[in-house]
């Protein structure tokens, strides 16, 4: 794979890196959706099974370079780069974009998930009863997770971890929104907004050579927390390609139709047109986190005004529609050149 893996081709999957690291952040949306509309979600999961008892075996005799080919390093570290970056930047970008111009990044990732059950659904040919049982509780199980009420944040490190693991399940799973799961257990703040910044300020000490941090119990808590978090996330990324992998190999047709009703499903909650609940503090104004974002508490939806943010919203879901349209245009172009 790595060697006919151009200089382009390894810009694009820094890039794809970049938008799934941004989907994984944005509540309703799966980075497992960008994965699987730019044509690497199986090579992305075939690659993450690798990291097995064998990987470690390479890794602790010393034999890096045999551990870095045999997880295909070269696909996973670049990808992750892309993540890693686009946490740090996109993903800020996009806090500021969904507080102030809410309802066209709605749209634009409402138009985004259409244009994904269509680039999926083209080329599934295998329609029975049995995946159409798939679909359906796929499809359910999407819309009912959407209508579910937040619990209140736990910061308990076991907890924590737990989130990691589950958190994790919108790479991997397309459709399924880590972060809005993260929401519903209450801790998107918590994990997605605090711990990071905690770390992107104690980086920021450091290189100014100031290590005061260290006393700041506040701060030790967060680094705490995201210390657990990642670790979940590893433990839930390495465990569920195990298992997606075996699924995809022995059930593929089920999981391709179920993976299409949880995207289906996905669309109550981007619908662009939700009313949004925030947490209020104790003076009943609205409660930001560091970046200046409102915390969402819950959604409730509502049918549209015909004004004209609407129709600049529906204009906004054509957007989206094209992006996932030339994303898939790109993939068919790269797939003829090799």
């Amino acid at each position: 794979m790595e060697s006919t893996r151009t200089l382009p081709d390894k810009i694009f999957l820094i890039l794809k890196g970049l938008g799934m690291g941004a989907a994984n952040k944005v509540p309703g949306v799966s980075g497992g959706v960008v994965a699987f509309v730019a044509g690497f979600y199986e090579e992305f999961i075939y690659s993450l099974k690798k990291v097995n008892g064998k990987a470690f075996k390479l890794l602790f005799n010393g034999r890096f370079k045999s551990f870095y080919r045999y997880i295909n390093g070269r696909f996973l570290s670049l990808l992750f780069f892309g993540m890693i970056v686009s946490y740090f930047s996109i993903s800020k970008i996009l806090d500021y974009l969904i507080s102030y111009y809410e309802l066209y990044v709605w749209s634009v990732f409402f138009g985004m998930i259409i244009g994904s059950i269509y680039y999926i659904n083209k080329d599934f040919k295998d329609w029975n009863y049995k995946t159409y049982i798939s679909l359906s509780i796929g499809i359910l199980i999407g819309i009912g997770i959407s209508f579910l009420n937040p619990a209140k944040e736990n910061d308990n490190l076991w907890f924590v971890f737990f989130c990691g693991i589950i958190s994790v399940s919108g790479m991997t799973l397309p459709g399924f929104s880590g972060s809005f799961i993260l929401i519903l257990l209450g801790n998107y703040v918590l994990l997605l907004v605090d711990s990071v910044n905690a770390l992107y300020d104690s980086f920021a000490e450091i290189f100014r050579g100031d290590f005061s941090f260290y006393n700041n119990l506040e701060r030790v808590r967060m680094l705490k927390v995201l210390g657990a978090f990642t670790l979940g996330s590893i433990t839930g990324l390495v465990t569920f390609s195990h298992v997606l992998s075996y699924i995809l190999k022995h059930y593929k047709s089920i999981t391709l139709s179920t993976i299409i009703g949880f995207i289906i499903g996905s669309l109550g909650v981007v619908w662009p047109w939700k009313k949004t609940i925030y947490k209020l503090n104790k003076d009943g104004g609205f409660l930001f986190d560091s970046t200046g974002t409102k915390v969402v508490k819950n959604y409730k939806r509502f049918i549209p005004e015909l004004n004209i943010e609407t129709y600049y919203a529906i204009g906004f879901i054509f957007i989206g529609i094209i992006i996932v349209l030339a994303l898939e245009w790109y993939g068919q172009k790269t797939r003829k050149i090799k």
